[in-house]
């Protein structure tokens, strides 16, 4: 209404302004003489005005009728087209004003407008494989859903815009949550367009979440092949992969499968530590103890961890602890001042009931760079050595409070993982995990395998005659069921971890008994 009454106070404008000018033109005296031949031709202003207007029409008629008799020529030239170009040049014109409109209210933020602009230009133009896109994407940013996931399969019909309409409906089922489907359709844009990056990255995540590991290898096979990956990261991933295809046939008991795999990935990659601790132990299944130990020193040079040295110790599970620690000693010199080295050879004189030499592999690891477990271990020793309950509990107390060591944090999001796995499972993120020390205020996870368990009682039933008084005065009556509140100290409630490194895997573990408190 307001639109409407504009434009009428503008025409009336207009009317007043152009009768004025006349009625001015007219009071002027004087005029415009012409002499042309001997013929003389004197006009007064209004006529003067007048016939410049008519010569410039005239002129604009002219230049029409030139451009429409040389588009009628070529037409009889054979060019079969050129009236109708010449009739819908105009017709073009304001269908390409409208577009290039439309996209700067896209850009501008303004979906609406942008959907009105791209209405306009299919009007005059009649490509709907320009003004589609322009539609889809100002609905998805009006947050049309419904709208742009019609206008995308529109798109399907034609060859030159199918990959734009399969790409934009994953991204539709993506946001909805939809991912079988998503990656169906990631898979038909990857086979119209196999260079496009963004789909490649889109296809292996759906992938790896979907554990098609086979399907993922031949994704990651395509990276390389077309430039988008480096090498030695398609060499990285593709390990990956293959422990996880090893890990999901050994959850299907196809140890021959399993095996073959679990080596393959650890062929890939030497360091990547599940691959080898995977690949140690099917070995060791096969009774081929002598190549997963070399396959596991190989990996421990290139990485000491825990799960490295529970797979060592795996070869022989019934020796003595002193024949363990006599074995370990190759091990562990390939490695000697790494902290897993030091916190390896202390579980082992631990076990070995050395407990001078556990203190002495410690090293400096307790007064410069001490967690739970250097902790738990040295509260171990103090308590092996008869230290009196105070100091155990001392050293406890430490314990609790002191960052827990290295474990498997996603370099994505940060979030702590009890085990590996290919996929983080909080960002959904693909091979992101790493063994490092969590970022501070990290909450600890349930990683135990690294803390040593306190396993003084079963020293305790071991060494029990030779123990000296104090110590044997130091333990609470069995016989008294509530002890004194005042005495119970924080680090007596701390859970006990299960896992340790010196133990034999395939043995049940014995709990720790009252004597670790």
């Amino acid at each position: 209404m307001l639109w409407s009454l504009i434009k009428i106070v503008v025409f009336v404008l207009l009317v007043a302004a152009v009768t004025f000018g006349a009625d001015y033109l007219m009071q002027i005296e004087g005029g415009v003489r012409i002499a042309l031949m001997g013929t003389e031709i004197t006009l007064t202003p209004l006529a003067t005005v007048i016939g410049l207007a008519v010569l410039l029409i005239s002129l604009w008629v002219l230049l029409k009728l030139a451009s429409l008799t040389v588009a009628l020529l070529k037409f009889i030239n054979g060019d079969e087209t050129a009236l109708s170009r010449y009739f819908d040049r105009n017709r073009e014109r304001k269908g390409y004003q409208a577009l290039t409109e439309g996209m700067m209210a896209l850009a501008s933020g303004e979906p609406r407008v942008a959907m009105s602009k791209a209405a306009k230009a299919e009007k005059f133009l009649g490509k709907p494989e320009l003004t589609n896109l322009l539609t889809a994407q100002a609905a998805e940013m009006a947050g049309d859903s419904k709208k742009a996931e019609e206008v995308y399969k529109r798109l399907l019909s034609d060859d030159s815009t199918r990959f734009v309409g399969v790409r934009g409906i994953m991204k539709q089922k993506l946001a909805a949550g939809e991912e079988d489907v998503a990656r169906q359709l990631a898979e038909k844009a990857i086979a119209l367009k196999p260079k496009h990056v963004e789909v490649q990255d889109t296809l292996l995540n759906l992938q790896t979440r979907a554990q098609d590991w086979s399907g993922a290898r031949e994704t990651l096979s395509l990276k390389l092949k077309q430039g988008s990956l480096p090498r030695d990261v398609h060499k990285r991933r593709d390990a990956v992969l293959a422990l996880s295809a090893a890990k999901a046939v050994l959850d299907t008991d196809e140890s021959a499968e399993a095996l073959e795999a679990a080596v393959e990935a650890n062929r890939l990659s030497p360091d990547l530590v599940p691959a080898a601790a995977l690949a140690a132990r099917s070995l060791i299944e096969k009774g081929q103890g002598r190549k997963a130990a070399k396959l596991l020193k190989k990996a421990w040079e290139a990485q000491p961890h825990p799960d490295l040295a529970a797979a060592f110790a795996a070869i022989a599970p019934e020796e003595s602890p002193a024949e363990r620690l006599k074995r370990f000693q190759p091990l562990l010199r390939l490695k000697p001042e790494h902290r897993e080295s030091k916190l390896v050879l202390a579980e082992l004189n631990i076990a070995a009931e050395d407990f001078p030499a556990a203190r002495k592999a410690l090293g400096d690891l307790i007064s410069e760079d001490p967690d739970s477990r250097a902790l738990t271990i040295m509260a171990a020793v103090e308590r092996g050595e008869g230290s009196s309950d105070t100091v155990v509990k001392g050293w406890l107390a430490r314990a609790l409070n002191a960052p827990r060591g290295p474990q498997w944090v996603c370099t994505n999001c940060h979030n702590i993982h009890s085990d590996w796995a290919p996929v983080c499972e909080n960002c959904q993120a693909f091979d992101t995990l790493s063994w490092q020390v969590p970022p501070a205020g990290a909450v600890d996870s349930a990683t135990g395998v690294q803390m040593l368990p306190l396993i003084v009682g079963a020293l305790e039933e071991a060494t029990a005659p030779e123990q000296p008084e104090a110590v044997q005065a130091a333990e609470p009556a069995q016989d008294d069921p509530t002890p004194d509140v005042a005495e119970v100290s924080e680090a007596e409630i701390i859970p006990m971890p299960t896992d340790h490194v010196i133990d034999d895997p395939d043995t049940p573990r014995q709990a720790a008994n009252d004597g670790s408190k």
